[in-house]
């Protein structure tokens, strides 16, 4: 079941996480593929931004009081395990209340417009295989579609906005995905169980299985220039 999930966090969620990262471990030490992938697993389970950040401190503050720190926390991955606790005490919390819809600040219509329009360019100018053109043109059809919505003064829900982006860009992934090598793809799954390792025995074989895979989603993304559609990435 996913956790509620509001679309006020479309703006801050990545950045936020990202900057509580580095305050609480000190440096501004990037972020790897892999912590982006597991913010993309928290995002796409519909995981409040609070939950998060009360995960990542309880995570540091268990790893401050221990007597022995010679080695910092280098991933978010440390923290995966108190992110879902926090994220289950929210949920059960919230059980039974009803929590009013708010608005999302600076969602408006022409930002949204512009933002899927943009991605319908980058989809239709990217150079990919011809077994994923179609399905690249098909969604750059579908994004101007939408855009058209708002542009025209009846937009969709931005809830039903992003269900579709999902739908859109998980065809455009199993495309992407059927269109690769073996060894491509294989060279990519050795790159994410290397950096998943110092990880593994903190995760549970599903979670470790979701974050290959958003793994190499991401990857897969990055080879072909391909835009995330998801109204999360509004800059």
């Amino acid at each position: 079941m996913p956790y509620p999930a509001s679309v006020e966090n479309y703006f801050n969620y990545f950045t936020e996480i990202e900057d509580h990262f580095q305050r609480r471990r000190g440096t501004l030490t990037l972020l790897s593929p892999l912590d982006w992938a597991l913010m993309e697993i928290w995002k796409d389970a519909g995981i409040p931004l609070e939950a998060v950040l009360r995960g990542m401190d309880a995570a540091f503050d268990k790893w401050e009081r221990r007597p022995n720190r010679t080695r910092k926390v280098n991933g978010l991955a440390y923290c995966a395990q108190e992110v879902l606790a926090a994220a289950e005490e929210m949920k059960e919390a919230t059980v039974g209340a009803e929590r009013p819809a708010k608005a999302a600040p600076g969602l408006e219509a022409s930002t949204v417009a512009d933002f899927l329009t943009a991605n319908a360019a980058g989809l239709e100018g990217a150079t990919l295989p011809e077994s994923v053109r179609n399905i690249a043109d098909e969604t750059a059809a579908g994004l101007r579609s939408v855009a058209g919505s708002f542009a025209a003064g009846n937009p969709p829900s931005m809830e039903d906005v992003e269900r579709r982006l999902t739908v859109m860009e998980e065809k455009l992934f199993a495309a992407l995905l059927a269109a690769t090598p073996e060894a491509a793809l294989l060279a990519v799954r050795t790159e994410a169980d290397r950096d998943l390792a110092p990880y593994r025995s903190r995760m549970t074989a599903p979670q470790i299985e979701q974050l290959h895979k958003q793994y190499l989603q991401k990857r897969l993304l990055e080879q072909h220039y391909l835009p995330r559609l998801s109204l999360f990435y509004i800059p």
